[in-house]
């Protein structure tokens, strides 16, 4: 149930920050928050991005940008991370200024149909909301076939 929940919610985030790129004509944005209590440093989000010909072309990449929305603190800022099904291909990107509206630059890891496994983590102790934004793109920059779901939000297990 927790996980379905946090799908609901990243992918609700992600419908709202579509705008930010032109190309895209749907939305898939997504956001939550990185450790709520602000107590854990190591706090990680994992999830597979699935990039398939939804008719609009064969996958060639998967862009993605993430929005900081919580209020500056110093040294604390939440990145994103992309990797290739293939494992080798990789790409990050911070959102360098929190709580200004923007999002950072997107980050582009072209591997065809994927999936992609994308991370999102933050940089120290302290909670932070985020939106992320993420789209399948064919070689033209055509929006092709998007779907995710979230693995982990948290710490991982730990076992001795």
């Amino acid at each position: 149930m927790k996980n379905l929940s946090m799908k609901n919610n990243i992918l609700a985030a992600l419908v709202a920050c579509s705008v930010g790129y032109a190309g895209v004509s749907n939305a898939h944005d997504a956001g939550a928050t990185l450790d709520a209590d602000g107590t854990i440093r190591s706090f990680t989000g994992l999830a597979s991005v699935s990039c398939f010909d939804d008719g609009s072309g064969t996958p060639d990449n998967l862009i993605v940008s993430i929005r900081d929305n919580s209020p500056p603190v110093a040294g604390l800022m939440v990145n994103v991370q992309v990797v290739s099904s293939r494992g080798n291909r990789v790409n990050s990107i911070s959102d360098t200024v929190s709580g200004d509206a923007d999002f950072s630059p997107f980050i582009k890891v072209q591997d065809g149909a994927g999936p992609y496994s994308v991370i999102v983590n933050k940089t120290d102790v302290g909670a932070r909301s985020f939106d992320l934004q993420y789209h399948c793109n064919t070689a033209n920059d055509v929006h092709t076939g998007t779907d995710i779901f979230v693995f982990q939000f948290g710490l991982p297990a730990v076992t001795p």
